[in-house]
């Protein structure tokens, strides 16, 4: 199992980048996903990063959202703005 840190440090590779094809610290698969929710117009928000492999990964609070990303609505309804999240594995 990897350390918080670990998933952190490939979160801040995915994040800066927008779009990568790094390898999962926990399993090596490059399946990644990042996702973030909102309040409308807003800067900041929170972000689910995952793999779609191993189905573990990190929440990120007040994380700012990157620009051109179309964070899910906080307005919307959590089946709704959840949809193609897994039920993912934190590591803390």
């Amino acid at each position: 199992m990897t350390t918080f840190d670990e998933w952190l440090t490939a979160y801040d590779v995915v994040y800066r980048a927008a779009a990568s094809d790094l390898a999962c610290p926990n399993c090596g698969h490059r399946t990644l996903r990042i996702a973030f929710t909102a309040r409308p117009a807003a800067e900041h928000g929170d972000a689910s990063f995952w793999c779609d492999t191993c189905v573990e990964g990190i929440y990120v609070s007040r994380a700012p959202i990157p620009a051109g990303v179309t964070a899910r609505s906080t307005d919307e309804p959590a089946e709704d703005r959840n949809r193609g999240i897994p039920d993912y594995r934190l590591v803390t």
